[in-house]
C-alpha cells in the first residue's frame, strides 16, 4: 500500500486537481510553451498545412516578415491543453490572432473562466502573450465542464497514476510547455 501511495503523489497535475475539487467562474489556468523547428513541422505533417510562410525563408522574405512563423491553430492550440487537463467539451472556440508568432517564441496562455450554469455549462477567454508581453491571440471558448461523475472519474483516474495522461511523464524541468500553477 506504501508504494502505491508513493506513486499517487509523485506528479499531481494541478489543473486535473483542481477540476476535481470543483472550478468556479473566475478560476484561472496558465500554462507556458516554447515553439521549436520540429513543433512546425510536426504541425504541417499533422494538418498538410504546407502554406511557405511556416516553411520557406524567401517566401518569408517576400512578405515582408523578419523569419517564418508558426502556424495560428499550433498556437491556439495551446487552449487544448488546458481543456484537456480539465476534460472540458469544446462547443465552440473563436479566436482573434493578433500578432505573429515565431519559430522560438515563448507563448504564455491565460484562460480565465467567466460563467458556469446549473448544467455545467460555461464559457471562458483566454489570451496569449509572447516573451516580450505583446498579445499575440485572444479567443472565447463555449463548451461543457465535467460533470460531478465525471469529476469522480477523473479522481479514479488521478488515483491510478492517471496513466492516459501523457503530461504526467512530460513533468520534468525539460518540458516544452508547461504550467506555471493556479493564479490568484
Amino acid at each position: 500500500m506504501q508504494g502505491k501511495m508513493a506513486k499517487e503523489v509523485q506528479f499531481v497535475n494541478w489543473i486535473r486537481q483542481k477540476t476535481v475539487d470543483g472550478i468556479s467562474a473566475g478560476d484561472q489556468f496558465r500554462i507556458v510553451r516554447t515553439f521549436t523547428e520540429e513543433d512546425v513541422r510536426a504541425f504541417a505533417a499533422l494538418t498538410r498545412d504546407y502554406n511557405p510562410i511556416h516553411l520557406e525563408d524567401r517566401f518569408v522574405a517576400a512578405k515582408g516578415l523578419k523569419q517564418r512563423i508558426c502556424h495560428g491553430l499550433l498556437v491556439g492550440g495551446m487552449v487544448t491543453e488546458i481543456g484537456g487537463q480539465i476534460g472540458w467539451l469544446a462547443s465552440g472556440i473563436d479566436f482573434r490572432f493578433k500578432k505573429p508568432v515565431y519559430i522560438g517564441d515563448t507563448v504564455t496562455c491565460t484562460m480565465t473562466i467567466h460563467t458556469i450554469d446549473d448544467r455545467q455549462r460555461a464559457d471562458a477567454d483566454v489570451v496569449m502573450t509572447n516573451q516580450n508581453g505583446e498579445v499575440v491571440l485572444t479567443a472565447h471558448i463555449r463548451g461543457r465542464l465535467p460533470s460531478e461523475a465525471d469529476r469522480r472519474v477523473l479522481q479514479q483516474m488521478m488515483a491510478e497514476g492517471d496513466p492516459t495522461n501523457g503530461i504526467r511523464e512530460d513533468a520534468g524541468p525539460s518540458r516544452k510547455a508547461r504550467s506555471i500553477g493556479p493564479l490568484h
